[in-house]
Parts: C-alpha cells; structure tokens; sequence
C-alpha cells in the first residue's frame, strides 16, 4: 500500500456519496498513484464503516470475471468485493432505484460455503466446501460519475461497485449439476435482456472461488464457512428503471425476480 495515501479520507468520502446517493470522481483524478492494494485498503476501511453503522458481513462477490463486463467496463483482472446483511433483498421484493445512484442488475451463480477455504485450493476442495449453489442476481451501483472511465484501483475501492443481491431460493448440492452448462437468461418486463451459458463466468463459476481464495490469501485473509459468495455475472449488466421486472431463469436453479420501484 502507499504510504501517501489517506485510506481513511478516501473511505470517507466513499461512504458519504454511498449514504448521500451522489456522484463523486473517481478516486485517481486525484490520486493517480493509486495501487489496486490502495484499493482493497480503502474497500476494507469502508466496509469498517459499515460494521459501525450496523451491517454485518456475509459474503463476498467477484468481479470482472465475464468476457462481457470486461468489454462493457474495459477493465481486465477480476476483483473481489464483501456482502452485508443490508444488501440483500428478498426473491420477489422491491429494489429502490431512487435510494440508488444508477443501480444496473446483473445474473449470477452464488455459492454458500460450509466449511473454510483458504489459500490455493482445487476445483473439488471448493465443492467440497459448498452446501449449495443457486442462482442470483447482483445490482451494482458504482459511486463514480457516469459509472464509467475509472480505473481497476477506483472500483476495488468502491467494494468493487457492490449494492445489493437477490438470491435465489431454489438451492442444489455443488455436484448435482454440471455448474459449466447452465443456461441462464435475464428478462426484463418479457424481453431478453441478457442470455449466456454459466461457463461464461471464468470458464466455471467454481473458478471464480478459486480466484477468490487466491485473492484473499494474498491479503492474508481467508474465505470463512457459511459464506455467501456471488461467483460474478454471466451477462452485461442492465441499467434499472422504475417499473421494470427482472426475472432470471438458470437450468437447475429455477427462477428469481425483483421489481424496480422509484
């Protein structure tokens, strides 16, 4: 981490357009030597924040792990940011795009871990690991202006533009499906808005754990038991309006909706 950067301002600032629902320029217009590990220090002092304010953690989501968010972002490596128990919003429920700043929505695999991961691990230790998998969707709400031109240092900070998640209710065991050929598809108000088969997420959703274990462990942290892990989506996000619903349909995993309101 640099030893010129103010993690604890730049949290704040974070953390104050996050609760204000406003704009702010990405964190590098000013400090353009910020470091990815910069990043994950400000993401970390953010999520401090939160904890103080009542939330608690739960999971964890990758970023950056589809072909199409890459190109749709012009971003390259994958990321991680962390869930809070104030995140999620009930299958069938109501996001507020108004207590938002511009919430795009996007499908997703989730993982819920049973036992601690750490370090480099294989594809079976991760399903292993897994009491289940069901589908899910992420919606995104980056703090930066127009949600885009930041850098890969900007959106780590920004807990990797996390907002809220819908899980699903329909959950398997990790080996009862081959997690590689789910086809997924995002509607929205009856249109396709977003159709791709699961290996569209690092080439296996349950890679993108692996990633993560990686990650982590290079920050000294570890993946605990009963963790909530979006493993990354498999389409473009979609840029919320009032009045829409986003049904996500995935082979095996059954449906999960939610309806935008003002």
């Amino acid at each position: 981490m640099s030893s010129t950067v103010d993690v604890a301002a730049l949290a704040g600032i974070l953390d104050a357009a996050r609760r204000e629902r406003r704009e702010v320029p990405p964190l590098t217009h000013a400090h353009p030597r910020l470091t990815v590990p910069d990043g994950y220090a400000v993401q970390a002092e953010g999520i401090r924040l939160r904890e103080a304010q009542g939330e608690r953690v739960v999971g964890l989501k990758m970023g950056f792990t589809s072909e199409a968010k890459r190109q749709q972002m012009n971003l390259g490596s994958p990321i991680f940011g962390v869930l809070t128990d104030r995140m999620r919003v009930q299958p069938g429920g109501v996001v507020r795009v108004g207590a938002g700043i511009h919430p795009r929505i996007e499908p997703e695999i989730a993982f819920r871990t049973k036992k601690e991961l750490k370090g480099t691990v294989t594809r079976d230790e991760v399903l292993d690991a897994c009491e289940a998998v069901f589908a899910a969707m992420e919606v995104l709400d980056s703090r930066f202006v127009g949600f885009k031109y930041f850098s890969l240092p900007d959106v780590v900070a920004d807990n990797a533009s996390s907002s809220l998640f819908v899980p699903g209710t329909l959950e398997r065991g990790p080996r009862e499906l081959d997690l590689t050929k789910l086809q997924m598809r995002m509607e929205v108000n009856g249109k396709v808005e977003g159709e791709a088969r699961s290996d569209a997420i690092s080439g296996d959703p349950v890679v993108s754990l692996i990633q993560l274990c990686a990650l982590l462990a290079e920050r000294g942290q570890v993946l605990p038991a009963g963790s909530l892990v979006l493993s990354g989506a498999a389409t473009a996000a979609y840029l919320m309006k009032p009045g829409d619903h986003v049904r996500l349909t995935v082979d095996g995993l059954g449906t999960v909706e939610v309806t935008a309101a003002e």
